[in-house]
């Protein structure tokens, strides 16, 4: 079996929903040549309830995924590493997010040049299977892994249940292309401000958690 297929089956075997592998060796600042993305996806019933509003059950779920991912990347890592190859799992504590909600590398890119999905209005990965009612993480290599093909534009089309849906109004109604700014998909102040207002009046928990847009993307109604 050859390296690209036992990686794969790894982080199959260790909880993923989807894995793709993409080229980012022409990211900017970005070390490494190849991207491994990892989605998990989120229960139907969580997401049925989060169409109303957010819950105390999604806040511990967010937070067990987060941990499943750092467990499947850090295996992934494990393993090239093991082989020799240079691998860079980025968990929830290595990854750094700036004053602007920045990071790096988001999971997000990695995931559409790995060819899970693309940016959807909601500005969060759209996947075919499970529309953005996953969780990401990724993993950074050298390793001579054969990548997917990326995904380069929006499937959106004229769907726009997410913008109508977004209780902070933050969304722009944009169809995604690559290299598009984040800003022309989303307020993401108003976004975020929102999402603690709403999250502590309906859980008591003062946090930056929603949903909702992706609970009601078409996509997502799909996998439901």
């Amino acid at each position: 079996m050859e390296l690209t297929d036992e990686i794969k089956k790894l982080l199959y075997s260790c909880g993923a929903d989807l894995v793709g592998i993409g080229d980012i060796s022409e990211v900017e600042n970005c070390n490494f040549k190849t991207g491994i993305s990892i989605a998990v996806a989120l229960p139907k019933d969580i997401i049925i309830d989060l169409q109303k509003a957010p819950t105390k059950e999604y806040y511990d779920l967010y937070y067990s995924l987060n941990k499943k991912l750092n467990e499947i990347v850090m295996a992934g890592e494990d393993f090239l590493k093991k082989r020799g190859f240079e691998a860079y799992a980025q968990t929830t504590g290595r990854v750094e997010v700036n004053q602007n909600k920045r990071s790096k590398l988001p999971h997000k890119t990695v995931a559409t040049r790995s060819g899970l999905g693309w940016i959807g209005k909601n500005c969060l990965l759209v996947t075919p299977q499970y529309g953005s009612a996953i969780r990401l993480s990724s993993l950074l290599t050298n390793a001579p892994l054969k990548c997917d093909e990326p995904v380069s534009q929006s499937y959106c089309g004229t769907c726009s249940q997410c913008v109508k849906n977004c209780p902070a109004q933050a969304l722009k109604n944009s169809l995604w292309t690559v290299g598009m700014p984040r800003e022309k998909i989303v307020d993401i102040e108003k976004c975020y401000k929102k999402q603690v207002e709403i999250m502590l009046k309906s859980t008591g928990i003062e946090t930056d958690l929603c949903g909702k847009c992706f609970a009601v993307c078409s996509y997502t109604k799909r996998y439901l």
